[in-house]
């Protein structure tokens, strides 16, 4: 990156026999090199990840091995490698194999449905995945058969004395610029899809609505957890 930062310097000012061609091929090489070094790291994280499937239970691996040598296991890894072109952060690339390991094990490789799983994994902040922990712990009790079933407005009223009660013990740590953060959070988790928004429970919160967890978004959050959640549990 040195070399590019000197080609370009070359090319502003003016100075030295640098082209355009120069610049091009420092970028490619530049480009080619993150790529392949996010694929390693991908590669490694998938491996670790399968590992760990394949020591939950004989029958477990053998759905697995069945699964990845299906030609939709296939499409969805070459769905993936594009998705690793779109970060270079490794805890980001670290959720797109967990993401894509627990929909091996959940037996769901439904592209559309995890392709937008593994855009989320790759452009959501460690912020954004922490505040949809939050919706996620406060509400996956509402998110059993027999509460779905309720009248929508049982539900909202019930997250909202939930969200009461948390902002309450929780306000001051989201004054100034850590609410300003918290706000930012929550428009991008809206804007993938993964939280809706209901009426603000509370007048003093830095946002103006709080948040329900939607069904993409309480399957986006388990997908993340899910092999190390089980783990933990053993």
């Amino acid at each position: 990156m040195v070399g590019i930062g000197t080609t370009i310097l070359k090319l502003a000012t003016g100075a030295g026999a640098s082209s355009l061609v120069d610049l091009l091929t420092g970028l490619k090489d530049a480009a080619v090199n993150k790529d392949l070094s996010n694929l390693i790291y991908f590669a490694e994280a998938l491996l670790d990840d399968i590992r760990r499937l394949y020591r939950l239970s004989d029958e477990q691996r053998q759905r697995i091995d069945e699964l990845l040598s299906s030609d939709s296991f296939q499409e969805t890894i070459a769905n993936a490698t594009l998705h690793i072109t779109r970060t270079n952060m490794k805890t980001r690339l670290k959720r797109l194999a967990r993401v894509l390991t627990n929909s091996v094990r959940d037996e769901d490789l439904e592209p559309e449905s995890v392709d937008d799983m593994m855009w989320c994994a790759v452009t959501l902040t460690e912020r954004d995945i922490e505040v949809l922990g939050i919706v996620y712990d406060m509400q996956r009790d509402l998110l059993s058969p027999e509460n779905l079933e309720a009248q929508r407005g049982q539900r909202t009223n019930h997250l909202q004395r939930k969200w009461q009660d948390w902002w309450r013990a929780h306000l001051q740590s989201y004054r100034g610029v850590n609410g300003l953060e918290f706000q930012n959070s929550v428009a991008r988790l809206q804007a993938a899809g993964l939280v809706g928004l209901i009426p603000k429970s509370v007048a003093e919160s830095p946002v103006q609505n709080d948040m329900e967890l939607l069904i993409f978004g309480h399957r986006f959050y388990k997908r993340l957890r899910q092999i190390g959640a089980e783990e933990s549990s053993d």
